[in-house]
């Protein structure tokens, strides 16, 4: 159990960071979901195109971040300034994802 408890001690920084980003993909699931369902948008993912109207999406979705969450996770243990760099321009991404999704939303209801 020790060993477990040493594996998840680390950097605030990155903590804060992983957790944006997970909430970020997070949110993009649900706005992704919303625009489709009222028809702004279309999903741009090919992989995730059949999976936008199912339940399934956001589990999907989710999923896929804590996994990506984990991996940077683990990269940070070996080289930290890769992990950290890496997880910003991922939650700048995400950020920039969001903010285009919700311009779409404003758009279309002009």
């Amino acid at each position: 159990m020790k060993s477990v408890r040493r594996y998840f001690t680390g950097d605030h920084r990155i903590r804060l960071l992983l957790g944006t980003l997970v909430l970020l993909v997070a949110s993009d699931g649900l706005i992704s979901q919303f625009l489709v369902s009222q028809r702004f948008g279309v999903e741009a993912n090919p992989f995730l195109q059949n999976w936008i109207g199912k339940e399934e999406f956001l589990v999907i979705k989710l999923i896929g971040a804590l996994v990506a969450a984990f991996v940077l996770w683990d990269i940070h243990k070996q080289n930290y300034r890769l992990a950290f760099v890496s997880t910003v321009l991922f939650v700048i991404s995400y950020t920039a994802i969001i903010f285009w999704n919700l311009s779409v939303f404003f758009v279309a209801r002009v």
